[in-house]
C-alpha cells in the first residue's frame, strides 16, 4: 500500500484481492451473504455486473493501482435520491484511515455527480467496530430493527444508520 488513495471500477485483476477479503472469516463473519462459498468465475460475473444504472461498485486502489477492497452504492433510487452503501477491505488495508478517504470519495460521487439526498448502511448490531467507523464518517444512527435477520441459526438485530447531502457538505467547502 502506497500513498494516495482512488476509486476506479472493479477489474478482473481484483479478483484474487476479492477472494481474499470474502474468504477472510474475520471479515466475512459479519456479511449477510455467505462471501465463503465465492469462487473466482462467480466474482468475475460480480465485476462484470457491477456498473449498472442502479449499482456503482468500485475498487479502492492505491496510487500503485493495488486493489485494497470494495466500496458500493447500491439500489441507486434516482426518483427518491438515495442508495445503499457498503464498504469491504482486505485485511491489511484496515486501520489506516483508507476506508474513511474511501468513503469521502464515494459520497462526493453519490452527492455531486449521482445528486443523490441519502446514503444509507445497515449493519449487524453487534458489530461494534463498524458502527464506530460509520459515525466517524459521518452516518447517523436511524434506528433497529429487532431480531430482523437470521444468520447462522442466531437471530441478529439490523442497525441502520444514513446521511445527508447537507450533512456531508456542512462547514465544508466542497459544495
Amino acid at each position: 500500500m502506497s500513498g494516495m488513495i482512488r476509486l476506479r471500477r472493479l477489474e478482473e485483476k481484483d479478483i484474487p484481492g476479492m477472494l481474499e477479503w470474502m474468504h477472510d472469516p474475520e471479515i466475512n463473519r459479519w456479511f449477510r451473504f455467505d462471501a465463503a462459498s465465492m469462487t473466482e468465475e462467480r466474482v468475475r460475473q460480480f465485476i462484470a455486473g457491477s456498473f449498472t444504472e442502479s449499482n456503482r461498485h468500485y475498487a479502492i486502489a492505491d496510487d500503485g493501482d493495488q486493489y485494497l477492497g470494495t466500496i458500493s452504492l447500491e439500489d441507486i433510487d434516482r426518483e427518491n435520491a438515495h442508495a445503499l452503501y457498503a464498504v469491504s477491505l482486505r485485511s491489511e488495508a484496515q486501520g489506516h484511515d483508507i476506508a474513511l478517504t474511501a468513503t469521502k470519495l464515494l459520497l462526493e460521487i453519490a452527492f455531486r455527480e449521482l445528486e443523490l439526498e441519502r446514503v444509507y448502511l445497515n449493519v449487524l448490531s453487534d458489530n461494534k467496530r463498524a458502527k464506530y467507523f460509520y459515525e466517524k464518517a459521518g452516518f447517523h444512527f436511524e434506528g433497529c430493527f429487532r431480531k430482523h435477520l437470521k444468520l447462522r441459526d442466531e437471530w441478529h438485530d439490523w442497525d441502520w444508520y444514513s446521511i445527508l447531502k447537507e450533512e456531508f457538505y456542512a462547514g465544508d467547502d466542497r459544495s
